[in-house]
């Protein structure tokens, strides 16, 4: 099988599986996604979502979360995965969005990358969740997976993989691919035994056949 119809199968796959694939992070707006994306990172979603209601009825907006003080922010990410480094991110990308924005979430990798927690692979998932921008955020499912069923060669970096799958994937499907790849890595093609006798790429996937 070429990486051509790799790619076209495995677009196929997914569009008939899976056409309307999203994050599972609850949001109701730009500025709240973006909190939890900066919450979500060495953390898991089911986490961030049971943390995030809370946060967002006393601190609603980039406003009210850059008036925040690192004791009154602390407490509701204090089961979070690095609690320090997040509170200290979401009170100055607060401010920043204030400073540099009109308080409004920026829809661009290269503003995104100017805030405190937002790094490449963040602001790729903002501009791709909020406005279907075809930019690949390469999680660790996403680097895992396109390696395994070979949409990636030899891809050492995320950059990388991220150019790679750039490159060969139909650009009105990327958004979506991006959430192809992650649920996939996350219930399916887990890190440690994967369920490969329910994966339905399974028979052109290099990981599969090297068992």
């Amino acid at each position: 099988m070429t990486r051509k119809e790799r790619y076209q199968f495995f677009t196929a796959y997914f569009l008939e599986y899976a056409p309307d694939a999203e994050t599972e992070l609850i949001y109701l707006n730009s500025f709240q996604l973006l909190v939890s994306v900066i919450l979500s990172a060495q953390c898991t979603d089911k986490r961030v979502n049971t943390t995030t209601p809370a946060i967002f009825k006393k601190f609603p907006d980039a406003l009210a979360m850059s008036k925040a003080e690192f004791d009154s922010l602390f407490p509701f990410i204090k089961s979070i995965s690095y609690p320090n480094n997040k509170t200290k991110y979401l009170i100055g990308m607060s401010k920043m969005l204030l400073e540099k924005f009109n308080g409004q979430v920026p829809m661009t990798v290269d503003e995104l990358i100017l805030l405190p927690g937002v790094g490449r692979k963040t602001a790729n998932v903002i501009t791709s969740v909020v406005d279907k921008q075809p930019n690949m955020a390469v999680d660790t499912h996403v680097f895992r997976v396109s390696a395994r069923i070979g949409l990636t060669v030899n891809a050492k970096t995320p950059l990388a993989a991220e150019k790679q799958l750039i490159k060969n994937l139909p650009a009105a499907y990327v958004h979506t691919a991006h959430h192809w790849l992650i649920l996939h890595g996350r219930y399916i093609c887990t890190a440690r035994s994967p369920k490969c006798e329910e994966c339905g790429l399974n028979f052109f996937c290099k990981y599969g056949k090297s068992f």
